[in-house]
């Protein structure tokens, strides 16, 4: 049974990897789209994409989550509208750098604290009070397998998904009393620009991760995502972790060759 057909569903970092892949699902489902992330053109490209296939208007907007300005004007504009989230989506996320803890770089730290923790507060801040108000929504938090075990050279991303899973589960206990969900997909390995970005742009070393076995596509993370936001009412899949058939934990991959 399909439950998104109409409902208004925001996603962050949705102009690539994991967050274009759920825009493009959420889609299919007949759902109305926000999108956000920072570059405009790709955004541009996504919607004209969806508008073409499906017939229906998509909305996009340029917003960095760790801009808590421009995410409460966003946030705002929503409401002036009367566009309320039935469905948040915080996708938007990065790894930069893999380096032990004792040689990392500041501005890779910082990136990381910015964007996948201070990024998810500032939007989840903006948009929860609505889904508050008319005591209904959801919450879908982007984690990974990273915050529940570390691995070697992972350290700040390793803390920055601990923090998601933590925030996850805190959310669900302030909410409590509410009917509004919390969620949190939690992927393993996945094929996207995430080692590319994590190498600083590095092709040779970032295509190199995925050598010898067959990792998670966007795909397969868009369709567990839709697969928790379709879930009936009274049914909340509070977190959902998925690795591809090769990996056992973070660092645990079995490569043939």
């Amino acid at each position: 049974m399909n439950r998104l057909e109409g409902k208004n569903v925001v996603i962050t970092g949705a102009s690539a990897g994991f967050g274009e892949a759920c825009a493009r699902h959420f889609a299919a489902h007949g759902s109305h789209l926000e999108l956000w992330a920072r570059r405009l053109d790709r955004l541009e490209r996504v919607r004209a994409e969806l508008e073409d296939r499906h017939g229906k208007p998509v909305s996009i907007r340029v917003v960095d989550v760790r801009a808590r300005d421009v995410v409460s004007a966003a946030a705002a504009e929503l409401r002036e509208r009367g566009w309320i989230p039935d469905v948040l989506v915080n996708n938007a996320g990065l790894a930069s750098g893999f380096d032990p803890i004792q040689e990392g770089d500041y501005e890779d730290w910082d990136a990381m604290i910015d964007t996948n923790l201070k990024g998810l507060l500032n939007v989840t801040r903006e948009i929860l009070p609505m889904m508050v108000e008319r005591d209904a929504g959801h919450v879908i938090n982007i984690g990974s397998v990273a915050g529940y075990m570390a691995y070697p050279k992972g350290n700040v991303y390793n803390a920055t998904k601990f923090a998601v899973r933590g925030l996850t589960e805190a959310m669900a206990v302030d909410l409590f009393g509410t009917n509004v969900r919390v969620s949190s997909v939690d992927p393993g390995a996945a094929e996207t620009e995430f080692s590319l970005v994590r190498f600083h742009g590095d092709d040779g070393r970032a295509s190199k991760v995925y050598d010898g076995f067959q990792p998670l596509s966007a795909e397969d993370i868009a369709d567990a995502v839709v697969y928790v936001a379709n879930a009936p009412a009274h049914v909340n899949i509070a977190k959902l972790v998925m690795l591809p058939t090769a990996q056992r934990n973070p660092y645990l991959i079995h490569r043939k060759g």
